[in-house]
């Protein structure tokens, strides 16, 4: 995570972070504030590394597209997801399917519809 030891002018770099997001999803932590919110950036953090969906800026863990990439990488990144999504039958198939125990992190009904 070479973005953590980067001088803030770098961590505020798109093209730079975005390089970054490729290696290491994760690194979106290191990231400035405005790149975690920037939906290009998230969504490269979130297909390198789906638990990169809790560094993400919250209006992007309400953004379908965003979720959906996150549980396909990683199902356990559910956990990260507005409640609205944790209901939505698509997103918790595709989360399920990558790992089962995130049905743990879904809406109740589903929880019951084992």
């Amino acid at each position: 995570d070479a973005l953590q030891y980067a001088a803030e002018p770098l961590q505020s770099d798109r093209e730079v972070v975005l390089e970054a997001m490729r290696q290491s999803g994760l690194a979106l932590g290191f990231a400035a504030k405005k790149l975690q919110r920037d939906r290009e950036v998230v969504l490269a953090a979130v297909r390198q590394s789906g638990q990169a969906l809790g560094l993400a800026a919250e209006a992007l863990q309400m953004d379908r597209e965003v979720v959906l990439e996150a549980v396909q990488q990683h199902g356990l990144a559910l956990e990260y997801a507005d409640d609205v999504l944790c209901q939505d039958r698509e997103v918790v198939l595709a989360a399920v399917r990558q790992n089962g125990h995130a049905l743990e992190h879904a809406a109740q009904p589903f929880q019951r519809d084992r």
